[in-house]
């Protein structure tokens, strides 16, 4: 007889802890585009866990170099001492980046991805004599992290409501997401680039570009609810800060690693940031491991800057390019390239993006919104309650589908494992359509 789990000890993150203890949805295994939950159920995974598992779950190659690498040497720091793997893998990394961004700190998620990146703009304005710099400039709706320079930039309420706004030198660019003159797009929404301006004409006027030392944005925002940039307004982003010396920083934690049918979505949309903060994918969300990818002159200004025989960047992790995460770094990216998942993913994109649009006209419906291998679908809300119809849709899908998906507020969010099929994705979206149909 299997003991009964003690859910009581663990305080579960972003999750309504008392909700979820009451019927928990626990999982046991995963293989490929499935988990296997305890009472052996096979769940479709809409989501590549949470955005991050590109390749497919337990994938042998990844898993057969983690164990190797735990069984050879389960861990060495960074911190004046290294190891060959982690020099590899920012090797690896450095090949699929966009041309000129060959220099790669190491940490442990997208959140410490972020941290890095805000300190690395700060820092490189003061090592080349421009201090003054101090302010940074995200966007509403944007999700950074949760470390508190992620926070800062960050534009979820909710997250800056218990802790406070993290840094006080923010400022932030109305988010391009507006569905009364984009509902259902299919791909880059048409209208609203002129929103970039803002960026120069009133947070620029009002703080003098002299003062900011970064942009960053989430080329797609993700986790507040799948908000694509209209067409034209990154280039317009990218123009304003080269105009006044301003660092652009893009968060790809989610869209990095072939979501968009491309290694990042700098090359996607042909735009080369300053620096990519990267992470789930990286490892294929085997070991935790995030990155930021720099251009060389923005290491080079430390490395120029800073007295000899001295620490250039006085930051780091503990686990920064850990042995076990390096060697699933370097796995992914061989996986990456045997299995031509960047094309795969551009391949299977057009009937994906037929399938989401299929649920057009369905009940409670209000939009649909998808690029690459991502996918939002917009609910109409209940009064009162705020995400509670797209939660009873989620738990649906989980209990009588056999389908994982994801919600924020009343957006479905499919993000599934670049390896799916297109019987896959009819029972994704077909599951979802018959749900919504059988919704009060």
């Amino acid at each position: 007889m299997t003991k009964p789990l003690d859910t009581s000890h663990l305080w579960m993150p972003f999750t309504a802890n008392r909700q979820f203890k009451a019927k928990p949805r626990m999982m046991a295994s995963a293989s490929g585009m499935y988990y296997v939950t305890d009472d052996g159920r096979k769940i479709l995974d809409g989501t590549a866990g949470l955005w991050c598992v590109n390749a497919g779950h337990s994938h042998p190659k990844i898993v057969e170099a983690i164990q190797r690498q735990a069984a050879q040497m389960d861990f060495a720091p960074l911190f004046q001492i290294g190891h060959p793997l982690a020099f590899e893998a920012a090797t690896a990394l450095t090949k699929i980046a966009p041309e000129g961004m060959n220099r790669v700190f190491f940490c442990n998620d997208g959140s410490e991805g972020v941290d890095t990146a805000l300190k690395i703009a700060l820092a490189y304005h003061r090592m080349r004599g421009d201090g003054g710099r101090t302010r940074l400039i995200g966007r509403e709706r944007a999700y950074h992290g949760v470390g508190f320079g992620g926070i800062a930039v960050g534009g979820i309420a909710g997250n800056r409501k218990q802790f406070g706004p993290g840094l006080a030198a923010v400022d932030h660019l109305r988010h391009p997401l507006n569905i009364e003159k984009n509902a259902y797009s299919r791909g880059l929404p048409l209208h609203g680039a002129e929103i970039a301006d803002e960026l120069e004409q009133r947070l620029l006027a009002l703080h003098d570009p002299s003062c900011v030392a970064a942009v960053i944005v989430e080329s797609l925002q993700g986790s507040t609810g799948v908000i694509l940039p209209p067409r034209g307004y990154l280039e317009k982003i990218r123009t304003i800060c080269d105009k006044y010396g301003i660092l652009l920083i893009f968060d790809e934690v989610i869209t990095g690693f072939g979501r968009l049918g491309t290694p990042f979505a700098a090359d996607f949309f042909n735009i080369k940031p300053d620096m990519i903060v990267c992470a789930k994918g990286l490892t294929n969300a085997a070991v935790p491991m995030g990155a930021v990818i720099a251009r060389q002159q923005i290491h080079d200004a430390f490395m120029e800057a800073a007295p000899a025989d001295t620490i250039e960047f006085f930051h780091g992790y503990t686990y920064s390019g850990h042995p076990l995460a390096a060697a699933a770094t370097i796995a992914t990216l061989a996986v990456h390239k045997e299995e031509q998942l960047c094309q795969r993913a551009a391949d299977m994109a057009p009937y994906f993006e037929d399938a989401a649009h299929s649920l057009k006209g369905l009940p409670f419906v209000k939009d649909v919104r998808n690029l690459g291998l991502v996918a939002g679908i917009e609910l109409e809300g209940i009064t009162g309650k705020p995400g509670a119809r797209a939660y009873e849709l989620f738990s649906k899908a989980f209990w009588d589908k056999g389908l994982l998906t994801r919600t924020t507020a009343d957006v479905l969010a499919l993000s599934p494992p670049l390896i799916i099929s297109r019987t896959q994705i009819d029972q994704m979206f077909g599951s979802i359509a018959d749900i919504l149909k059988s919704l009060k």
